[in-house]
C-alpha cells in the first residue's frame, strides 16, 4: 500500500515530492534583515532530512512589518542573500518558499527605532501594551503595493512559491476582526469590507508573481478570540481566497494573545486538525493541517482520512530535521520527537535569542557542530542516565571515544519522568524514550541497576568521567517536616506516596505547581469518558465541563514570594496559572509556612499567622545538586566534568545542552 504521506502533490504548477511542509517560523538568526550562514545552515540539513517544501520566514514588507531578525524582503539590497538561501534549500532537493508578513500592532516600537506600529484601527494590543497608529488610505494601498513588491523579489531571488501571512493576529488577520477594526471606511464594517484588505493584497500579489506561480495563504481556522473571527467567518474568507488568488491554505490557529493553549506540550497531538477539514470541505485547493503534529503515525492518518492535503510540521523538524527520511524508510521508532516544551524556541524568542532545541543540541549550530573523531579515543564513564548524561554519553560515542553509561535505577529517563506526570505533561516521557532508542542505536554498553562507588571506578580505570548525578529534593527545616503526613512532591509526582482530600502543598516553584495539577486533576472525568457521555447525550456540557476541571482533591499551594510559578517559562506559564485557576486549587503567597502540625500547617503572611488544615502536606521546595562522586574521582586524579543537575538545578533544556557539550569536549 502507498504511503499517503510520501505521495506527490501539486500547487499550481508546482510539483512536490511528498506531503511534509515545513512551515515558516520565526528563528532570529537573521541579522540586520540579512540571511545568515546560521539561518542557510539551518535549513540545508532540514532540506537533506527529506522534507517535501519548506517555507522560511516570516520576511518583511516595508520598515514598519517587522525587526532586524526577521529575514528582509522589503528591499532589492537584500536579494542576494533571498537567493543564497533558495538555492541552498533547492540544493539539497526540497521546494522552497517565503512567507511574507506585517505584524501590525504586534509590532513594538522599540524595534522601529521609536516610531509607532500600526494597525486598521489605534486598538492597543494586550500583547505589546502599546497602542498603534491607524492606517490612512493611502497608507494602506501603499501596504499593498509593498507586499506585491516583495513577493516579486521572493520570485526573482528563485523560490518555488511565496505564502502569505494572514493569521496570528498580525496586520491582515487585524483588518479581518472585528475586534482590531473599527473602520468606516471601505475596509471596515461587515465581512466583506474587513476582508477587502487582505484578498487586495493576494489579488496584487498574484499579479506581481504572475499566473502560473504558487501563492499559499497562511491564514487561521478560529482566532479564539471572543467577538473576533470564529471558524465560520473564516471559512467563508478562505472560500473567497481559494475561489481567486490562492493556489493552497495552510492552516494556523489562534492569536498570540489568545488564551487557548496553542503550542505547549498541553495540547494533543493533532487536535486542531477539525479546523483544516472544516475549511477543506469548502475551497478546492490544497488545504495544509498545522499545529502539533509531531508524528508520522499522526500526519499519515490526517492525510488519508481526508482531513488534509498536507501537514506542516514545524518544531518537528527542529527535534529532528531527519524525522521525513526517517518516515520513508518505515525507521520511525528512530526519530526523536518535540515535546512541545518551548524551552529552546519560543522561550528563547522571548529573550532576543535564536531558537535551539531541547530535543536536539545541535539545532541552531549546525554550521558548528560537526563532528571530528577525537585522537586519541578515550575510555569514558557516564555516571547518571538522565536527560544530561545520555546526551553526554551519546556526544562522546560520536567522537569516537569507547563510552559506558551507568544508571542506578532500572530505565533511563531520570527526571523526564517526573516531568511527564501531570496532566498535559506526558510528552516529557516520550523524550526520554527517545533518547533511550538513541543510546540503543549508538550501540555502547549501558549498566543499569548499578550503583557507582569509587571501587567501579577504580575497576573500571576510565581516562574520563562525566558526572550527571542529577539532584535530590530539597527538605526545608520545618519543624513537623518529618511527621507521618508529610511527603515529598517527588514521590508524589512518581506515585510512592498518597495523599489524603484536603492537601497543602509547600513551594510555588515550577514542581509544586505541577504537582498541585497532578493532585487537582485525581477524580476527574477522563477525555474517554467525556466524549462517551457527551456523544450519548448523557449530560450538558457545562456538567461535563464541572466534571472534567473539579476533582477529589481538596489542594492549596503556598509560596513565599508574590506569584507562583517564577521558574517556568513564558511560553507555559500562563496556561498552567490558567488551568490553577480552572481546575481550583487556592494559591496562598506572600506566606511562610511556620510549622507543620498534625492537623495542617501554620503559616506567617502579613505579618499574622494563620492555620491551614490539611490531611497531607507535600514539600516542593525545590532541589539542590547531588554529585557525591565529584570528590572521589578527584582523589583518583581521574579527569572528569559534569553536566545537568549535578553541577547546577536548571531546566531540562540545560541539562541536555550542558551533556552535549560535556561529550563534545572531551
Amino acid at each position: 500500500m502507498k504511503d499517503p504521506l510520501f505521495q506527490p502533490i501539486t500547487i499550481n504548477r508546482l510539483v512536490v515530492k511528498n506531503r511534509i511542509y515545513l512551515p515558516a517560523m520565526h528563528l532570529g538568526m537573521a541579522v540586520d534583515f540579512r540571511v545568515t550562514d546560521q539561518l542557510t545552515g539551518f535549513y540545508a540539513e532540514r532540506a537533506k532530512g527529506g522534507v517535501g517544501m519548506i517555507c522560511v520566514g516570516y520576511a518583511t514588507v516595508d520598515e514598519l512589518s517587522g525587526n532586524t531578525q526577521n529575514i528582509g524582503a522589503h528591499d532589492d539590497a537584500f536579494l542576494p542573500g533571498l537567493a543564497r538561501l533558495a538555492a541552498t534549500i533547492k540544493e539539497n532537493g526540497a521546494r522552497s518558499a517565503v512567507q511574507l508578513n506585517h505584524a501590525g500592532r504586534y509590532n513594538f516600537s522599540f524595534f522601529l527605532e521609536g516610531r509607532q506600529p500600526v494597525a486598521p484601527s489605534a486598538v492597543a494590543s494586550r500583547m505589546t501594551g502599546e497602542t498603534p497608529r491607524e492606517l490612512t488610505e493611502a497608507e494602506i494601498r501603499q501596504t499593498i503595493d509593498a507586499f506585491a513588491a516583495a513577493a516579486l523579489r521572493v520570485k526573482t531571488a528563485g523560490f518555488d512559491a511565496v505564502e502569505v501571512l494572514c493569521g496570528t493576529g498580525y496586520l491582515i488577520s487585524e483588518f479581518l476582526s472585528p475586534l482590531t477594526n473599527q473602520r468606516t471606511d471601505q475596509y471596515g464594517g461587515g465581512l466583506e469590507n474587513r476582508m477587502r484588505f487582505g484578498l487586495e493584497v493576494m489579488a496584487a500579489v498574484r499579479h506581481a508573481v504572475g499566473d502560473d506561480y504558487p501563492l499559499i495563504v497562511r491564514m487561521n481556522g478560529n482566532d479564539f478570540m471572543p467577538g473576533g473571527n470564529g471558524r465560520l467567518e473564516l471559512q467563508a474568507f478562505a472560500k473567497a481566497l481559494a475561489a481567486g488568488p490562492a493556489d493552497a491554505l495552510c492552516i494556523n490557529v489562534g492569536w498570540h494573545e489568545a488564551r487557548v493553549p496553542q503550542i505547549v506540550t498541553a495540547v494533543p497531538r493533532g487536535v486542531f486538525a477539525y479546523l483544516a477539514k472544516g475549511i477543506r470541505e469548502q475551497v478546492d485547493v490544497p488545504v495544509i493541517a498545522s499545529h502539533r503534529i509531531n508524528d508520522p503515525a499522526t500526519a499519515r492518518e490526517m492525510i488519508a482520512d481526508d482531513i488534509c492535503d498536507m501537514v506542516a510540521m514545524g518544531r518537528s523538524l527542529i527535534a529532528d530535521p531527519w524525522l521525513p527520511e526517517k518516515a520513508r524508510q518505515r525507521q520511525e521508532d528512530d526519530i526523536v520527537h518535540c515535546i512541545a516544551c518551548a524551552q529552546g524556541c519560543f522561550d528563547h524568542l522571548f529573550q532576543l535569542k535564536h531558537v535551539e532545541c531541547m530535543c536536539n543540541p545541535r539545532a541552531g549550530h549546525e554550521t558548528a557542530a560537526t563532528t571530528e573523531k577525537a585522537s586519541p579515543a578515550k575510555k569514558v564513564m557516564v555516571v547518571g542516565g538522565g536527560p544530561a548524561g545520555m546526551s553526554a554519553a551519546l556526544a562522546a560515542h560520536e567522537r569516537g571515544h569507547q563510552v559506558t553509561l551507568f544508571e542506578s535505577a532500572d530505565r533511563l529517563g531520570g527526571q523526564l519522568f517526573l516531568a511527564a506526570a501531570p496532566p498535559g505533561r506526558s510528552e516529557f516521557a516520550s523524550l526520554a524514550r527517545d533518547l533511550a532508542r538513541q543510546v540503543a542505536l549508538a550501540g555502547f554498553p549501558v549498566r543499569l541497576n548499578c550503583a557507582v562507588d569509587k571501587a567501579l571506578i577504580r575497576d573500571e580505570a576510565p581516562d574520563a568521567v562525566i558526572l550527571a548525578t542529577g539532584a535530590i529534593p530539597l527538605s526545608p527545616p520545618i519543624s513537623g517536616s518529618s511527621l507521618r503526613h508529610v511527603v515529598q512532591a517527588w514521590d508524589v509526582l512518581a506515585n510512592r506516596a498518597t495523599t489524603g482530600r484536603r492537601v497543602v502543598v509547600v513551594g510555588g516553584g515550577a514542581v509544586g505547581v505541577e504537582t498541585a495539577l497532578f493532585l487537582a486533576e485525581k477524580g476527574t472525568l477522563s477525555a474517554e469518558g467525556i466524549k462517551f457521555l457527551l456523544v450519548n447525550r448523557a449530560e450538558d456540557p457545562e456538567t461535563l465541563f464541572e466534571m472534567a476541571t473539579r476533582g477529589t482533591r481538596q489542594v492549596t499551594l503556598v509560596e513565599m514570594l508574590d506569584k507562583v510559578g517564577r521558574d517556568i517559562g513564558k511560553s507555559t506559564r500562563w496556561g498552567m496559572m490558567q488551568e490553577l485557576s480552572r481546575i481550583g486549587v487556592t494559591t496562598v503567597t506572600r506566606a511562610k509556612v511556620t510549622q507543620i502540625t498534625a492537623e495542617g500547617l501554620k503559616i506567617e503572611k502579613d505579618g499574622q499567622v494563620e492555620t491551614i488544615e490539611a490531611d497531607t502536606v507535600v514539600i516542593a521546595a525545590g532541589a539542590e545538586s547531588y554529585n557525591p562522586l565529584a570528590a572521589v574521582v578527584e582523589e583518583l586524579g581521574v579527569p572528569f566534568t559534569t553536566a545537568g543537575d549535578a553541577g547546577r538545578v536548571a531546566l531540562a533544556f540545560d541539562a541536555v545542552h550542558q551533556g552535549f557539550r560535556a561529550g563534545m569536549e572531551i
